[in-house]
């Protein structure tokens, strides 16, 4: 039982983080330490199974991961390819492309390195797996608690929905990405208004130097001439980035309602982030994501993860130069 003390404290640490602010990166930390201590507390537990079933189970268990990462480059290699030639070749489109031929070098690197049994390349190679695989844990951690926290219920009426924006077809028209916030955005208020409490749906995004108009005013002019009650939406007309969607309409809120409650929707492979962006500007509200299209959603979510990472620069970039410091001086050590 001991085995299980570390993944149990986790698990604690997880569910009494979620319980304060499910808006918190270190949640998604201490559930993936949860899960990376109960495998080994697992594989005590097998070893106490007849010897052909245990190895079985073993060697199962062991091989999983490494084709898993096969199976997963060769699928963002594809996806990557799809990713291009639907959307075009910029680099957030490149992203899903990029990261499975970096899993293949990587794999070429280890191979080379074993093959040749060169002391730099064995040094470089571990190293590189060292720092990988810090990223992949915690891109793993990012990728478990997103897809647990867009499950999470919005539990309390709204004062507010809140959609943020994104840029507009031609200038003017709002693209399927933005349509499905919008509609998800008129789910919640139509499940909220049957209970006889319809909140205001504050549509939030400014003018782009290539738009017509502000995306929170296309925005509004798509719900209205779907039906939706004109008087129950107002615009946020300036922001440019996630940051200010948060901000502007904070102060909008604020105005109409000092101690509101709002619920924020975008796509899912937005939630966590404006959901991490939404705690840190102080905005009372949980978020929703919208469907995305499945070809999007790796490019989209390796880019919200990287967004992330870099928001908490000083501690994820020190680790990883203390690992890639620790490689050099085993270098040194072994020459």
């Amino acid at each position: 039982m001991l085995a299980y003390a570390l993944p149990a404290l986790f698990f604690v640490l997880f569910a009494f983080g979620v319980l304060r602010d499910r808006r918190r990166f270190s949640n998604a930390v201490y559930l993936g330490l949860t899960v990376v201590f109960l495998v080994p507390a697992l594989l005590m537990q097998v070893q106490r199974m007849p010897t052909p079933a245990a190895v079985a189970v073993t060697v199962l268990i062991l091989l999983l991961p490494s084709l898993g990462v096969l199976v997963l480059g060769v699928f963002l290699v594809l996806n990557g390819v799809k990713m291009v030639r639907k959307e075009g070749r910029s680099l957030a489109n490149l992203l899903s492309l990029l990261a499975g031929l970096g899993i293949f070098a990587v794999i070429a690197l280890l191979i080379t390195a074993v093959g040749t049994a060169s002391r730099t390349l064995v040094a470089l190679a571990g190293t590189t797996l060292l720092v990988v695989g810090y990223v992949s844990f915690l891109f793993l951690c990012f990728v478990g608690y997103a897809f647990l926290y867009g499950r999470l219920r919005v539990r309390r009426d709204a004062d507010f929905v809140v959609v943020l924006g994104s840029g507009l077809i031609g200038g003017t028209r709002v693209p399927p990405l933005l349509a499905s916030r919008l509609e998800r955005a008129r789910a919640v208020y139509e499940r909220q208004a049957r209970r006889g409490t319809p909140p205001v749906l504050l549509a939030s995004g400014g003018q782009g130097p290539d738009e017509q108009l502000p995306e929170s005013r296309a925005m509004a002019a798509y719900l209205v001439e779907r039906g939706f009650p004109e008087d129950r939406i107002r615009c946020e007309e300036r922001s440019r980035t996630t940051e200010e969607n948060l901000a502007f309409s904070k102060k909008i809120m604020e105005e109409a309602v000092p101690d509101h409650r709002c619920v924020i929707v975008t796509n899912n492979y937005h939630v966590l982030r404006a959901a991490l962006l939404a705690r840190r500007a102080g905005v009372n509200g949980q978020v929703v994501g919208a469907p995305t299209a499945a070809y999007f959603w790796p490019s989209a979510t390796i880019r919200e993860f990287a967004a992330v990472f870099l928001s908490y620069k000083l501690v994820n970039l020190g680790i990883c130069g203390l690992l890639v410091l620790g490689g050099a001086l085993a270098l040194l050590a072994a020459g």
